[in-house]
């Protein structure tokens, strides 16, 4: 190559790629304010969508946040194809790589995409909502949100689970509050010389003067077991689930001092020992015992 055409190919090659920075670099600048515009309203548009949701008593809270999250990823993945648009970037093959990705995605992340679908699930068939108590066999608590990936928890003394969805729709799943009324079950002891009957009618009694106990179904009282200090009463009766631990704990110390009132005793446990007194032993070279006459005739 001859050197005096150097300067003529080096001022071709800096031409060149002037000519591509005035027409990319614009197109670039475009595109990362688009991102950052997309960041700008995902966020400002799912805050929106909470807030009027969360406005209309037409929509469950429990579907608040979730909607949200939707909304978010939704703007996000609309303004990523329009900067990429603007870089000059094929829809057809944006498609193909975001199909290709997706894959590589979904097979790298499995558990995620697990808690994604597990999430989606208890929002549409709603096994429990915001605000319930839930019971699974490794915790319990109210639940605070309903996430795209988790559920948030708050128990009664204080703790916060952060728990993936799905770990909570391949579990059995018992809801406290999802009913409007709820059994209670109390055992008491009455001692055996007490009337079962006189003791019902005292139980029944207490149960009709509580207003918090509901009158249908009717409370009711039976014998359940006779045990080895006492005899066992069952008394039953429902009450309204927000109320349910509150009139279950008066009934149950009510129920101590209505009985004692009506001299029907609660009895603790007790056992009654016979002492049965032996001969005393032989002493050493000393006469034997008389035998039995009877059996000396045998």
């Amino acid at each position: 190559m001859d050197l005096t055409d150097a300067p003529q190919e080096l001022s071709a090659a800096a031409a060149m790629a002037w000519g591509w920075a005035v027409a990319f670099l614009p197109r670039l600048a475009t595109a990362i304010l688009i991102i950052v515009a997309g960041f700008v309203l995902a966020n400002w548009g799912a805050r929106l969508v909470r807030r009027l949701v969360g406005a209309t008593s037409h929509v469950d809270p429990t579907v608040q946040p979730l909607l949200g999250t939707i909304v978010r990823y939704a703007v996000l993945i609309l303004f990523l194809v329009a900067a990429l648009g603007q870089l000059g970037v094929q829809t057809a093959s944006l498609l193909a790589v975001l199909g290709a990705a997706g894959l590589a995605i979904g097979l790298a992340l499995q558990g995620t995409l697990q808690n994604i679908a597990a999430g989606i699930m208890l929002v549409y068939l709603r096994p429990f909502r915001v605000g319930d108590y839930i019971e699974l066999p490794d915790f319990a608590g109210i639940v605070k949100e309903i996430g795209l990936f988790v559920t948030q928890l708050d128990t009664f003394d204080g703790l916060y689970y952060f728990v993936p969805n799905s770990e909570i729709w391949n579990k059995p799943l018992k809801n406290h509050s999802r009913n409007p009324r709820r059994l209670m079950t109390i055992q008491i002891g009455v001692s055996y010389a007490a009337d079962p009957a006189e003791a019902r009618r005292v139980l029944l009694a207490m149960a009709a003067e509580e207003r918090r106990v509901l009158k249908d179904p009717a409370p009711y009282v039976y014998v359940e077991s006779y045990d080895d200090s006492a005899v066992t009463l069952t008394f039953r009766a429902w009450a309204p689930t927000p109320l349910f631990w509150d009139v279950q704990r008066a009934m149950i110390e009510e129920a101590k001092r209505r009985l004692e009132a009506a001299g029907i005793e609660i009895p603790f446990p007790q056992r009654i020992v016979h002492m049965v007194s032996e001969p005393p032993p032989r002493a050493k070279g000393g006469p034997l015992p008389a035998a039995d006459p009877e059996e000396t005739r045998g």
